[in-house]
């Protein structure tokens, strides 16, 4: 026997049961889903997830992406991290061995990975023809290149959560690639320091646009090593260094955009001839632009 009957058109039946009538009312029925829903989001941890985007390698640039409110670690230093969850890793020319990667949620869970950084084979690179001076300075230019050494670690030492770079990097000039990173340097004959910068051959007056977002930092005409100099601050430490220009068309403390017209290129300091070169720091490591780049555009 079932006690189950079809109630007249618009009637509940008399076996219906209080609850389910409750239930079915629209309004109750979404209470309770909000409740849930609020419930659901008290008692799930936000547990700490990371994600990591390019090349772990001398010289690399990584991007990171964890939880907003996370912090993380790389070894014992902390690193700034952007309200997004954004963060930025260099790896310096020479560096090798493993780094441990610390991201902690704001839940207090954490992850740990083990960067493992793999070495590179660099060119030898031979220049000539440069000005004696500039390779073995004179005593008297000892004082005014210590100055400008000081004026460029300045400039870099900016250090705010501000992720400009997010908006991702592009040829800051076009022309022939006539030097690369980390190259080995014979300047006239002379075995010199690696070469840190990514060289761009053009002629002077060439334009030079900015490869990201990013501040000015620093818009000197003429050091006495890299010429007219300009540096731009991308956020958390990252930077670029645009060297040898014969114009400088922005000032420091400008925001730029990425293609915004900011110089032209020269043959300006210790130069064999006009090119661009583009050098690109994370912290106190020196990295490499190119990796950051798609095949070089042709002018």
């Amino acid at each position: 026997m079932t006690l189950e009957q079809t109630p007249p058109s618009g009637r509940a039946s008399r076996f219906e049961s209080t609850s389910d009538m409750t239930w079915r009312h629209p309004v109750i029925r979404l209470f309770c889903l909000f409740l849930i829903l609020d419930i659901s989001l008290w008692t799930s941890p936000l547990l700490a997830e990371i994600s990591l985007e390019g090349e772990i390698v001398q010289g690399g640039i990584v991007f990171g992406q964890a939880n907003p409110g996370s912090q993380v670690f790389l070894d014992d230093q902390e690193l700034l991290i952007s309200p997004e969850g954004r963060f930025v890793i260099g790896f310096d020319r020479d560096e090798t061995g493993q780094r441990e990667l610390l991201v902690l949620a704001p839940d207090q869970s954490e992850e740990m990975i083990e960067l493992d950084v793999s070495p590179r084979e660099y060119d030898i690179e031979r220049v000539d023809g440069l000005p004696p001076s500039t390779v073995k300075p004179d005593p008297e230019a000892a004082q005014r290149i210590r100055d400008e050494a000081a004026m460029v670690s300045a400039a870099r030492s900016r250090r705010d959560v501000r992720a400009d770079y997010a908006s991702g990097f592009a040829w800051p000039a076009s022309g022939r690639i006539s030097g690369v990173y980390g190259s080995q340097r014979i300047l006239n004959g002379e075995p010199g320091r690696p070469h840190y910068g990514l060289d761009i051959a053009a002629p002077t007056g060439s334009p030079v646009y900015a490869p990201a977002d990013g501040v000015v930092t620093l818009a000197h005409p003429g050091m006495y090593f890299s010429g007219g100099t300009l540096i731009i601050d991308h956020g958390q430490g990252l930077s670029s260094s645009f060297l040898h220009l014969s114009k400088i068309l922005v000032e420091s403390g400008a925001t730029v955009k990425q293609g915004d017209l900011i110089a032209e290129i020269g043959s300006s300091g210790r130069a064999s001839g006009p090119h661009l070169d583009w050098r690109m720091n994370w912290l106190n490591r020196r990295v490499n632009p190119q990796l950051l780049v798609e095949e070089l555009p042709q002018p």
